[in-house]
């Protein structure tokens, strides 16, 4: 996907693309290549991919809420950055923390922050399965892309969600791991809002993204994982 491109399919989502947010895209990738030579961040490195796979792919969650307003969002298994750093470009309003569990992705994600000149964003080095217990009902949204499966993610985010907030989970072709997650979903008073699922442009891979939202406060219980690896 080339920057003509990307901009053309960005606005047909209805996001508006201007020159500062193309910049820090530009600066954006630069960095996630630097870095890429220090650690394993991402196998997609060639520009065009990363505009497509990263990029693009990481602002289809407009599809499914709007981000046009005063959010408290949280990104788990943040990773390169994506869709964390990508949301905090395009949409400057919301307040963003990015979980990651490896404390180098961490010092490259304040780099990125720091380079970028974002504001209102942090990033934590941490594991969901301990942060949400110290950070109960927080964030109105929380957002994982391809991390862990859809059971796992539920009940190691659910905890820092607030009620009536929404989980956006961005997975790829994901039929079976959803019908296996749906009881685990009922059990942690989430609610299935939609299913969306849609082709990449240009290579036409599938995507899903699963929307939920807590109708009710969680069981103390939660998040079991975490008492499983401590």
């Amino acid at each position: 996907m080339n920057k003509e491109t990307f901009i053309l399919e960005v606005e047909k989502l209805g996001i508006e693309v201007t020159p500062d947010k193309l910049e820090k895209l530009d600066q954006f990738y630069q960095l996630l290549i630097e870095w890429n030579q220090k650690i394993n961040l991402t196998t997609i490195i060639e520009e065009e991919s990363v505009y497509l796979k990263h990029f693009y792919d990481s602002l289809t969650i407009f599809q499914d809420y709007d981000l046009n307003q005063k959010i408290k969002l949280c990104d788990v298994g943040s990773g390169a950055g994506f869709p964390g750093i990508i949301l905090k470009i395009f949409f400057p309003n919301l307040e963003v923390t990015l979980i990651d569990s490896l404390n180098k992705r961490i010092v490259y994600l304040n780099d990125v922050i720091t380079k970028l000149n974002l504001k209102n964003i942090e990033a934590v080095h941490a594991r969901m399965e301990e942060y949400s217990r110290m950070h109960e009902e927080e964030f109105d949204i929380i957002t994982a892309r391809a991390v862990a499966s859809l059971t796992i993610l539920s009940e190691i985010c659910v905890r820092s969600l607030k009620i009536n907030g929404y989980l956006l989970f961005m997975k790829g072709n994901c039929d079976e791991e959803l019908d296996n997650a749906k009881t685990n979903f009922s059990n942690l008073s989430l609610k299935i809002i939609n299913i969306d699922k849609f082709l990449l442009p240009i290579e036409k891979s599938n995507r899903t993204i699963i929307k939920m939202q807590k109708t009710n406060k969680t069981d103390n219980k939660y998040p079991r994982r975490f008492d499983k690896i401590k």
